[in-house]
């Protein structure tokens, strides 16, 4: 990846860490809407009510708000299941556990994360992950560049979703690999 993309999309979230004038030698740029929006624990950026199955979805940090570079979601009570292998043409996926077990698979490794652990799923790199501890785990999410990923999000994360096959996450820019491999 650009790494660049990625420290320039986070020097837009978190400006006062100086990433934008140490990595680049000028000014963060100013979020697109203008406005501060704090998105309070345990709540979505917009209020809304989403779910995947094993997870509830908060938006965290919305693409419009970054220029497009970077989206955040929270997985809160996240349980056994997860996403099928998959990969991302465009972008890097960048996970951090929150609460509880996680384990991952990120090409031919399999790692298991802690609360506080986080792992990156780089662009092109086939993964996919599940809860495995005894209580709901919570885990965040960001994708560098944003791509279409709160679009697929709201495809995804409803009631009787669509069928997910390799038509529709090409639709999204992710291509289908095969099942999790966490599947029971």
């Amino acid at each position: 990846m650009k790494r660049r993309s990625f420290l320039r999309a986070a020097s837009a979230v978190f400006p006062a860490a100086g990433l934008q004038v140490f990595a680049f030698g000028q000014s963060p740029p100013s979020p697109s809407s203008g406005q501060v929006h704090l998105v309070p624990s345990g709540q979505d950026w917009f209020g809304e009510q989403r779910s995947r199955g094993y997870s509830s979805i908060l938006f965290k940090v919305m693409p419009r708000d970054t220029n497009d570079g970077l989206f955040i979601i929270e997985h809160a009570n996240l349980t056994k299941g997860g996403p099928p292998l998959h990969l991302h043409l465009h972008q890097e996926e960048w996970f951090y556990v929150v609460e509880g077990e996680v384990v991952f698979q990120i090409g031919d490794r399999r790692v298991q994360l802690r609360a506080g652990d986080s792992v990156l799923g780089p662009r092109g790199i086939p993964h996919a992950f599940s809860s495995i501890g005894e209580k709901p785990g919570r885990m965040l999410i960001a994708f560098t560049p944003a791509g279409k990923m709160e679009q697929f999000f709201r495809a995804t994360a409803i009631p009787n979703p669509p069928a997910q096959d390799a038509a529709f996450f090409s639709r999204y820019e992710l291509q289908l690999v095969g099942p999790s491999p966490f599947a029971a």
